[in-house]
């Protein structure tokens, strides 16, 4: 009997959602670290009812999350192969490229001779250069950033060199212009896996960043799964920062969105509107607005908002579609540590052509979900395992 047919993939990265510390979390700080069941101990118990029937609370036990005795869905978790544990490495594995070397990080702050650069070229001098968080940083440095008319270079346990400027005072062309120039002097030994824009709005003690973050991130290497894809004449289609972090490499359209629930719409919106192809989605508020700040209770309440828009995306799939949940590394809002932590990511895999209960185990790699992309589509690819023989119905059934 043949395997039931997918002619649509749904794939969402819940950026930072991680299960578990990985056995070499110590090398990188985090032991101790679990996104999920911290948060869930945290708050005294999560509310994910439609995560739980796909099978959630059976790859790990989470206060409030039970294992259920009949998975809706598929369900494992996933080891990161790749050095590193940051945004870009994690969704690059995802679509098949496992990095040996991680992307140089700066806790120190960048070198003399690369801000002296970058300060030549713009004509400007800039303010920080040092490891902070976003809001953190605006809120230090905003009022003399107003004054002067210096942009705010800072980075982080990722690597990353992120310009900060107030709209009104740089304007969003130039400081565009700014990381372009960045982006340039960033290569060799310094070649970071992002330049990114932070544009900010307000004033001093009520300053808030706005939608107009941009990521200038290193061109992946090819052929990914992406590129794989495009190349057979299947629609790739990016939503929220997947165009970023790939360099626009292999994405045929690209969707921003504004938080978490606008990249649900535009999501769903993707899936009423396209027959075919892959839908590749990133909700990033978890990381950005909750892990990175600290914040368990709000990582608990966007996991909950999300739970509660699942049946809408589940209702929108078509009959040979697979719907694929997990995440691209931790950043457990409970440790002492604002940074993305070490850790197993969930894989949840739902739809029509799925046989729900499938334990898939633990996954030696985040490129497993590259190889059974290609499979899903018929494609060749040849990094990873494939998954598709666990989760496909026989005959359609």
């Amino acid at each position: 009997m043949t395997q039931a047919k997918v002619n649509r993939v749904t794939l969402i990265v819940l950026d930072s959602v991680g299960i578990g510390e990985l056995p070499d979390a110590a090398e990188y700080g985090d032991q101790g670290s679990n996104t999920l069941a911290n948060v869930a101990r945290a708050v005294g118990g999560l509310k994910l009812p439609n995560l739980g029937r796909l099978g959630l609370g059976n790859i790990h036990p989470i206060l409030g999350v039970p294992a259920v005795g009949d998975p809706l869905g598929a369900y494992g978790k996933m080891a990161e192969a790749s050095k590193g544990k940051d945004t870009t490495t994690g969704h690059w594995e995802m679509a098949g490229i496992i990095l040996e070397r991680p992307f140089p990080t700066y806790p120190q702050g960048f070198p003399p001779e690369i801000i002296a650069a970058l300060e030549k070229r713009i004509g400007r001098r800039v303010l920080g250069n040092v490891v902070a968080s976003g809001t953190q940083i605006i809120e230090e440095l905003g009022q003399e950033h107003m004054a002067t008319g210096y942009p705010i270079v800072y980075t982080s346990a990722d690597s990353v060199f992120q310009v900060a400027a107030h709209e009104e005072i740089i304007p969003v062309p130039e400081l565009y212009r700014i990381c372009e120039i960045a982006r340039q002097l960033l290569d060799g030994e310094h070649r970071v896996g992002r330049v990114i824009a932070r544009p900010f709005v307000g004033q001093p003690g009520s300053f808030k960043r706005t939608a107009n973050r941009h990521d200038y991130a290193v061109p992946p290497p090819t052929p990914n799964i992406l590129t794989v894809l495009q190349q057979a004449g299947i629609k790739t289609m990016g939503v929220g920062k997947i165009y970023d972090i790939f360099a626009g490499v292999g994405v045929a359209e690209s969707y921003k969105t504004k938080d978490n629930m606008d990249g649900v719409e535009q999501t769903v919106n993707l899936m009423k509107k396209c027959p075919s192809g892959l839908i590749f989605a990133n909700l990033v508020e978890y990381d950005s607005v909750y892990g990175h700040r600290n914040d368990p209770s709000g990582y608990a309440r966007a996991l909950e908002d999300f739970d509660r828009r699942l049946p809408e995306i589940m209702a929108a799939m078509l009959p040979e579609e697979v719907l694929i949940l997990t995440a691209d590394h931790g950043c457990d809002p409970t440790t002492a540590s604002t940074d993305h932590s070490r850790e197993y990511v969930p894989l949840l895999v739902y739809g029509q052509p799925v046989k729900g209960g499938s334990n898939l185990g633990i996954r030696s790699s985040f490129s497993d979900v590259a190889a059974t992309l290609a499979d899903f589509f018929g494609l060749s690819f040849h990094v990873g395992t494939s998954f598709a023989e666990q989760v496909l119905r026989r005959g359609g059934n």
